[in-house]
């Protein structure tokens, strides 16, 4: 859940960064959805393990 709320904050400062032409605000948008995407994906395989171990 985390993940996704950051992979979106992200997507958001991205294109709020994008449209003021704030480039570091863009740059951590990118680097925010990479955060979210990561967080995400290791919550998938926690999962995953844990469903293999019960």
């Amino acid at each position: 859940m985390k993940g996704g709320l950051k992979e979106v904050g992200g997507n958001i400062k991205e294109s709020v960064g994008r449209a003021t032409g704030n480039r570091d605000m863009e740059a951590e948008g990118v680097v925010d959805q990479a955060e979210g995407k990561t967080q995400k994906n290791y919550g998938k395989v926690k999962d995953a393990v844990k469903d293999q171990l019960d």
